[in-house]
Parts: C-alpha cells; structure tokens; sequence
C-alpha cells in the first residue's frame, strides 16, 4: 500500500507538470505551481491522508461485542497453527473497523451480517455466537461457508460470510505475519549463476567457453 501511495504522488506531480505546460503553451499567464515531491510525503501519505487516516483512528464503529465476534470469526477463517500467527496475532478485527469507516459501503452488510449471525444463533442454541460453545459455532458456520450447500434461507449468512473471509484475508495477508506465512521475503540481492546446466543440455545450448 505504501507503494501504491507512492506511485500515486509521483502520478500526481507528472500530472501537475503537464497541466503547467498546457498553460504555457496558451500563454495564459498563470504562477507556478511545484509538484509535490517525496519529501511533502511519511510513509507514502501527504499531510492530508495522514490527517484523514487519524480522524478515522479516533473514531470507533463497532461496539465491544461486535469487535469480539469479528475476532472469533476471523480465527476460525485464518486460525495460528503454531508455527504461524493466525488473524488475532494480526490484528485483522483491527483492520477490518478501519476498512468499514474508510469504505462505508461495508458497515451496513457488516453490521448487518453480525446481527443475523447472532440472532440465528438464538434460534438454533438460545445464545449469541460468541457465548456458544465451538462446536455450536462451527455448526453455525458450515450452514453459511460453502455458497453451493447452503439453504436458500441463509442467504444473507452467506453474503455476510463472504465478505468476512475477504475482509480476513485482505487484512492478513497485507501484515508482517502474512508475508511470513506465504514465505514472501522481497527483493534481495542474490549471485546470478546462469541458466542451470540441465536446461541448457535439455534445449541443445550451452555457454561460450
């Protein structure tokens, strides 16, 4: 993401020296305007997103229960397998209320979904998801997992457990404990040693001596 904020900035100091240029070419006499250069930006962000990103931190969506369910549901999507952290260790309930009030199209079916979630829960075991007991709540979800099992009346469980597990994912496999997880490392510098010798030999070729 710090990329992408990254390569935005530089977009938009091109596209403020070509609307420059534009007006010269007129002769319409207008002041100068200097790009923004890398220096008017922390971590990919100008003082703006910065400012926008910490009123969002300072406000809250969901309440103390709806944050504990996320929570639940998360690990049961991406649990730690004892080798690595599983949605918790990475904040994912974290990242998910900063999602729904960055992308607010996401807190009605959120909150919503959470509703549903809890009052089927009441009807089938007289309590709401996070006070059943697992094996309760692992019956909850594998009636909203599977799209092509599920009954027609679950719909929305359904749609709402879709976005959970897309939300889950994005946000965990954007996190340091991700990147683990998947084995990325990044670019490192390494010592090229040519085309291995059993290739060369399987397409006929072979170095210069």
């Amino acid at each position: 993401m710090k990329r992408r904020d990254t390569l935005k900035a530089l977009s938009l100091g091109t596209l403020t020296a070509t609307i420059a240029g534009t007006e010269a070419q007129a002769d319409v006499p207008k002041k100068a305007v200097a790009p923004p250069s890398l220096s008017d930006f922390k971590n990919g962000k100008s003082a703006a997103e910065l400012a926008r990103d910490a009123k969002l931190a300072a406000t809250v969506f969901f309440t103390p229960h709806e944050m504990q369910t996320i929570r639940v549901l998360a690990d049961f999507i991406i649990p730690a397998d004892g080798q690595f952290g599983g949605a918790t260790e990475a904040k994912v309930a974290e990242f998910i209320e900063f999602i729904v009030k960055d992308m607010p199209q996401h807190q009605t079916p959120m909150r919503g979904g959470l509703s549903w979630l809890d009052n089927q829960c009441l009807k089938q075991f007289g309590k709401k998801f996070v006070a059943c007991p697992k094996a309760q709540q692992i019956q909850m979800l594998d009636q909203i997992a599977y799209p092509g099992q599920a009954k027609p009346e679950m719909s929305q469980g359904v749609s709402f457990f879709n976005l959970m597990r897309n939300l889950t994912a994005t946000g965990y496999f954007t996190t340091e404990v991700g990147f683990k997880y998947l084995g990325y490392v990044g670019n490192r510098p390494n010592a090229w040693d040519g085309v291995p010798e059993d290739v060369l030999k399987k397409y006929g070729l072979s170095y210069d001596s």
